[in-house]
């Protein structure tokens, strides 16, 4: 580390010393004219949107890349964070948990890590997360925003900073994505009124929903005034179909009948389910922005903003699985295969008495919401000193208000068979016996538990910038910032069941779609029914006792699932500006001081030792303090080596703290394998000591060639390993041993290279592509054996082309990612698989205040592929293709 460190220490005196060896050139210009200059591009199309991109790129003092929305609601994707993973360096997921892939991107990671590492704020300040799905709820909750909360039509553009300055808000260890809003002091006309109007197709859910957005602007003649509303209601539907084996394989016991009648099969891997799964879900998203501008003199401007994002996500989830944890080792097959330690294929001939199914049908009412509101300022005190300042709060809550489950086993004595084709296609599988509603055998019902996550900040920000007359030296930045930061999972009150059996199983059915899984392939069962949603709803409200608060013995508090972290950060900083005749520079420091507090519970098996018990066990308090204060240097250089080609140089120091549930998850168990996870308050901090060099050529107007090399060395970063620890079963009421996941801090670094080309082809096209290496390992040896980092996909590319003139518009773009590790499935890592989707959009200008655009997503219908090994899968997802058909009015 202390190598590191006189290295970075190096780095920045050698830009100092360039400073101190430049020229002196004309003092910088106040914010405010700054801002006016900036005020006069006009962006038009495609073509307007890419130039100003580029110009904002080649301006900026450190390393960024920039997407600007042709206007409102026409980024270059219908979501913000499709959007963004076109640019170099940038990745995207689907989910943040073990949800599954989907058709949306949800989560931005930067240059091969993971999408906690990477801060998310609009306008400079922090929104806070919320999720709909329910362990991302509660047991794995990141530092990553969702984005499903965050519509387009509120962008005006998005910057993607890749290297720190000191004045830039910490928490973004490997960079920060900023996603601008407009103004009312932005338009350029009094009155401005803008809508959108049109529908999206979902051609896997066989359902078209609408997509209403609005915008209105005043400002008066003045420009001393404005005010912007803007509003939106989306609802879309999505239909995810699947093969899909919860918690992974696990391994035949040396002790079963199975391994005793044939030793090769001791310690083998074999699928404890195999699942047939269908997963629907509504989305349908509401809010808006508010914002108000009022200048009562040319050097103060005053701002309020308020935010709302509320969206419903009810989901019904369908799992019919072989059950093979019920059989694989207790029975012996009547024909089998090994290889690689992986039992390929087997045939069981099937058992009295033995379910070879079990079937999950999983309805959650579930919300996600988000808002923020701002006031902010910015008064040019002098013509030497100005100043910004901002109070903000936001609040998000993600919550699972009612689960309506049941849980059924089938296929009595029947058997069952499967053949493994490794991790590229779907396992070939079926049961015998009678898997329709009347051959259930057994009945249950789980997790009627109301689980809730909150998340809020309230912070305070004060920046000065200093302006010089002379020398090379033309600013200082200096300020403050307080936060107090605020992550909760709760889980109040669930219901006790009666007997819901009796009033479901004669309740309605309806049957798996026709198509059901045909894009994944595989031979598995389709042909399969379920209890409608409203059945089940109906049978278990009618059945169950919801409990508020119930504490004691028979109560249905769950603290197990509850937890909370406290953070209150204090930073402060400095930064100095250079310029000289061909370059500029900047270096500064940030002092950050956090102070923690992390609330748990800790099973304990005697009453006598418990602070709280209920229904699902007796648990312990567990209050932690932690403290950390640290110094993060930054320096920034860009040179002009000609008129159309520049170079940087970047080094600085960065820090991000532990995900919210890897410090505070109290550790819960899965009794179907006996594994599970929980948190450790005692993680520390991220540090990462970050390199950037790169080459700019802009050879024409609208053309780019980049190279970038990058490094980072993450000290602290957090990993997973496994211990045993005894937790509460809801099976037998007491403590088991469980294989528990804990996070725990290890190194690990990450080297790679950008490349970026686009080049406008005449007046009307152009094309562009990027492609990023970025090689990522951790110091820590997985359960596979592998270093892998989380979220690194060594590789990376975009490819796209454009045609526009004064009517017509067209852009089709590719985007691949390699495979790159999820996280635990159980105590097992697995991955995703490489993958690449194809997006296409057209736009037509009817007339100057009307013009229609469809967007196309997923035009490949790509197969999202989850796997532990290459002869492992864990699952395999199709989500369709998805078009969006608009029409946009603007007066």
């Amino acid at each position: 580390m202390q190598v590191r460190k006189n290295v970075l220490t190096l780095s920045i005196v050698a830009v100092l010393g360039m400073v101190g060896t430049a020229h002196a050139q004309d003092a910088a210009k106040p914010a405010a004219q700054k801002a006016t200059d900036l005020d006069k591009v006009v962006v038009t199309g495609i073509r307007g949107a890419q130039e100003k991109s580029l110009d904002v790129k080649r301006d900026a003092n450190s390393h960024v890349e920039v997407v600007t929305a042709e206007d409102v609601g026409k980024l270059p994707a219908h979501n913000v964070a499709d959007t963004l993973q076109r640019l170099p360096g940038v990745n995207i997921q689907s989910s943040s948990a073990d949800e599954g892939g989907f058709d949306e991107a949800d989560r931005v990671s930067l240059r091969g890590t993971s999408p906690s590492l990477t801060q998310t704020m609009v306008d400079g300040h922090p929104v806070a997360s919320a999720d709909w799905f329910v362990l991302s709820q509660g047991n794995t909750v990141g530092r990553s925003v969702s984005y499903t909360l965050l519509p387009s039509e509120l962008v005006g553009s998005v910057e993607v900073n890749k290297t720190s300055q000191a004045k830039l808000m910490d928490g973004g260890a490997v960079g920060t994505v900023n996603i601008k809003t407009r103004k009312p002091l932005d338009f350029s006309k009094p009155i401005t009124a803008e809508a959108s109007i049109g529908l999206v197709r979902a051609d896997q859910a066989d359902a078209n929903d609408p997509q209403l957005s609005g915008l209105f602007n005043y400002k008066n003649d003045q420009g001393t005034f404005g005010v912007m509303v803007q509003a939106f209601k989306q609802k879309r539907h999505l239909r995810r179909e699947a093969q899909e084996v919860p918690g992974g394989f696990f391994k035949i016991d040396p002790t079963s009948a199975a391994a005793l009648a044939h030793p090769d099969l001791a310690n083998v891997w074999a699928p404890g389910l195999l699942g047939s799964t269908l997963f629907e879900q509504v989305r349908d998203r509401k809010g808006g922005l508010i914002s108000l501008q009022f200048k009562p003199s040319n050097d103060l401007t005053l701002g309020l903003t308020g935010f709302m994002s509320d969206m419903r996500a009810n989901n019904y989830n369908r799992n019919f699985m072989m059950w093979g944890g019920n059989f694989a080792a207790s029975e012996v097959p009547t024909a089998y295969t090994v290889k690689d330690g992986v039992l390929t294929s087997a045939t069981y001939a099937g058992k009295p008495g033995t379910d070879y199914a079990v079937y999950d049908m999983i309805s959650r009412e579930a919300t996600a919401k988000t808002s923020y509101v701002t006031f902010d300022g910015e008064w040019q005190i002098s013509d030497k000193l100005s100043s910004k300042f901002q109070l903000g709060a936001t609040n998000g809550t993600g919550e699972t208000e009612r689960q309506f489950i049941a849980e059924v086993t089938l296929a009595r004595g029947g058997g069952a068979s499967w053949t493994s084709h490794g991790n590229s296609s779907p396992l070939d599988w079926n049961v015998g016996g009678d898997i329709s509603k009347a051959g259930v055998t057994g009945f249950g019902t789980w997790g009627n538990q109301q689980v809730t996550a909150k998340d809020k900040e309230h912070w305070g920000t004060i920046d000065f910038t200093s302006y010089f007359n002379a020398g090379a030296l033309t600013t200082i930045d200096f300020g403050a910032r307080y936060a107090d930061h605020t992550r909760q999972a709760l889980s109040p009150e669930g219901a006790s069941p009666g007997n819901i059996w009796a009033a479901l199983q004669n309740g309605a059915t309806a049957p798996y779609p026709g198509s059901f899984a045909n894009s994944i392939g595989g031979i598995f069962p389709r042909n399969l029914w379920y209890f409608t949603t409203d059945a089940m709803k109906s049978a278990i409200l009618a059945n169950s006792t919801w409990l508020s608060n119930n504490d004691g013995p028979s109560g249905r508090h769950n603290y197990g699932g509850e937890w909370k972290v406290n953070e209150k950060n204090f930073a402060a900083y400095v930064q100095a500006n250079f310029e000289g005749d061909k370059w500029n520079a900047n270096v500064g420091l940030r002092y950050v001081n956090v102070d923690q507090l992390i609330n748990s519970y800790q099973s304990v098996s005697n009453a006598a030792n418990a602070d709280v018990q209920s229904l699902f066990g007796m648990w312990k308090f567990k209050d932690t303090k932690n403290h950390f204060s640290r110094v993060l240097p930054s320096a920034n250089l860009k040179f002009k080596l000609a008129d159309d080609l520049q170079f940087r140089f970047a080094a600085s120091q960065t820090q991000t703290l532990p995900d919210f549930s890897s410090l505070g998850a109290s550790s819960w168990g899965s009794d179907l394998n006996k594994t599970g996870g929980g948190g450790n308050p005692n993680l520390r901090p991220l540090l990462s000591t970050n390199f950037d060099a790169s080459l700019e050529w802009y050879f024409m107007p609208r053309g780019l060639v980049a190279v970038s090399a990058f490094s980072m060395n993450l000290k602290d970063y957090v990993v997973f390993g496994t211990e045993t620890q005894m937790l509460f079963s809801e099976l037998t009421h007491k403590l088991e041993a469980y294989n528990v996941a804990v996070p725990v801090n290890a190194n690990g670094k990450v080297t790679g290279l950008e490349l970026t080309y686009e080049q406008p082809i005449g007046d009307n096209f152009g094309i562009n592509a990027n492609y990023t290496y970025a090689d990522g390992s951790a110091a820590h040896t997985w359960a596979d054996g592998s270093h892998n980092l989380l979220g690194n996909s060594k590789n990376t590319y975009n490819v796209g082309a454009y045609f526009e003139n004064d009517r017509f518009g067209a852009r089709v773009s590719y985007t691949y990612r390699s495979a790159f590790l999820i996280g635990l499935s159980g105590a097992n890592p697995y991955y995703q698989a490489d993958f690449g989707t194809v997006a296409a959009s057209l736009s037509y200008k009817a007339t100057d205040w009307l013009s229609f655009s469809f967007d196309a997503l997923n035009l490949n219908n790509p197969t999202y592929k989850y796997y532990q090994t290459t002869a492992i899968p864990t699952a395999f997802y199709s989500n369709g293709r998805q078009y969006y058909l608009n029409a946009h009015l603007k007066f």
